[in-house]
């Protein structure tokens, strides 16, 4: 299996509405990483699961060599079509078909959740040079916000049971107890994304599991119920999806 089967289905069907309607990164994450990790020119970083290139663009500001690797074709003739500089390939993060220590950096943004980790993990230390880095990146819902929380239940009412995700924290234990990497550096960056009421519902929309196969009216009425149920969105032509951008970065220890 090359992905995952709700991730290769509902994000071949909904690449439009995932570019259309998923929020970018703010710049300072960009900043963050570019300077602790020295992504600059000269320097190779592999976008791994880069889907429409949502932060393949950014990577692409630091004049580093970028890589985009993602296996859903839809997904990649997107990602080609908007960033025709960036070498975008067909590959996974299990199986990349790069060579052996050509990469500085990887990066997974909103993707890492997919992949099958340990093979993944060797794929990586494969492509890395010796002093190269690993970081990872997710837009999160702010459960702060009632009506954002109110919203999140849509999409967690229908996911199936095992379908993956980062929140559960596995992915930290995976990697803080494989050999070979340093210590977990993170930071979390605020990311309020405006959208207008049909951009809230297109976003519901773009989830995998509901692109997959979910009954679109009926999202589309679940989260108008949602919208209709909070002051600060009933009667807004526009609202505010806060979001919460974390971050996080290590790097390959020195052999010996």
């Amino acid at each position: 299996m090359r992905v995952h089967h709700v991730a290769g289905v509902g994000y071949d069907r909904a690449a439009g509405a995932y570019e259309r309607s998923r929020p970018s990164y703010p710049m300072p994450v960009l900043a963050e990483l570019a300077d602790a990790l020295r992504m600059e020119r000269g320097r190779t970083v592999v976008d791994l699961g880069a889907g429409t290139g949502k932060f393949t663009r950014l990577l692409a500001l630091t004049g580093a060599r970028v890589v985009a690797v993602e296996p859903v074709r839809a997904m990649r003739e997107r990602l080609a079509e908007l960033l025709p500089t960036v070498e975008a390939v067909d590959g996974t993060a299990e199986h990349t078909g790069l060579p052996d220590a050509s990469a500085d950096v990887v990066v997974a943004a909103q993707a890492w959740h997919w992949f099958r980790e340990e093979e993944a993990l060797a794929e990586v230390e494969r492509v890395l040079r010796p002093d190269g880095a690993l970081a990872l990146v997710w837009n999160t819902y702010d459960e702060s916000v009632p009506w954002v929380r109110d919203y999140q239940q849509v999409y967690f009412r229908r996911a199936p049971e095992g379908l993956p995700g980062h929140r559960d924290g596995a992915w930290r234990a995976a990697l803080e107890a494989r050999p070979g990497w340093g210590p977990l550096s993170e930071r979390h960056f605020p990311n309020p994304h405006r959208v207008s009421r049909e951009g809230a519902v297109e976003r519901m929309l773009s989830s995998s599991h509901i692109a997959a196969g979910a009954d679109t009216e009926r999202v589309r009425a679940e989260v108008e119920a949602v919208l209709q149920a909070h002051p600060q969105t009933r009667d807004a032509d526009h609202v505010e999806l806060a979001y919460t951008t974390d971050v996080y970065w290590t790097r390959r220890r020195p052999a010996g």
